[in-house]
């Protein structure tokens, strides 16, 4: 009987271990992200985590207060990434779109991939909170 219970413990171990890998990668935080940018923009660790950073510092900018927490619920490790930014920009603003172009370039990115960025980031941003993050997201990086 014992033994019987310990092959079901296993199997059933086995049958889960996958669902939650891709639970954990669905809700991985800052390095689901920066995984999911650095596949598929073929940039670097440092790039993506700076791009991002980059864009959510732009976004708490121009956004207000509540419309900002939404965004940052939806993209965990949001704190981590404003930090990048912060490091990159040397503690200052963003402050617009060829700000945040001035960002890329530190990073050494060219400008055409600040759309690239934000299209990945606001589709993220819109599966992974409530619909409106994305909608809110895309608003600030106009």
């Amino acid at each position: 009987m014992r033994n019987m219970l310990l092959v079901i413990a296993m199997l059933t171990t086995a049958t889960l271990l996958p669902g939650c890998a891709q639970m954990q990668s669905a809700m991985g935080g800052s390095s689901a992200l920066t995984e999911l940018v650095t596949k598929q923009l073929g940039v670097s660790d440092s790039q993506a985590t700076g791009g991002i950073g980059s864009m959510l510092k732009l976004a708490q900018e121009k956004l207000s207060a509540g419309d900002f927490d939404q965004v940052a619920k939806a993209i965990p490790g949001t704190s981590s990434y404003l930090e990048s930014a912060k490091k990159l920009l040397g503690g200052g603003n963003v402050g617009d779109a060829s700000g945040l172009q001035g960002a890329f370039s530190k990073l050494g990115l060219s400008p055409d991939m600040v759309g690239k960025f934000k299209t990945v980031l606001t589709q993220f941003a819109g599966q992974s909170g409530n619909g409106n993050a994305g909608n809110l997201l895309a608003g600030a990086l106009k």
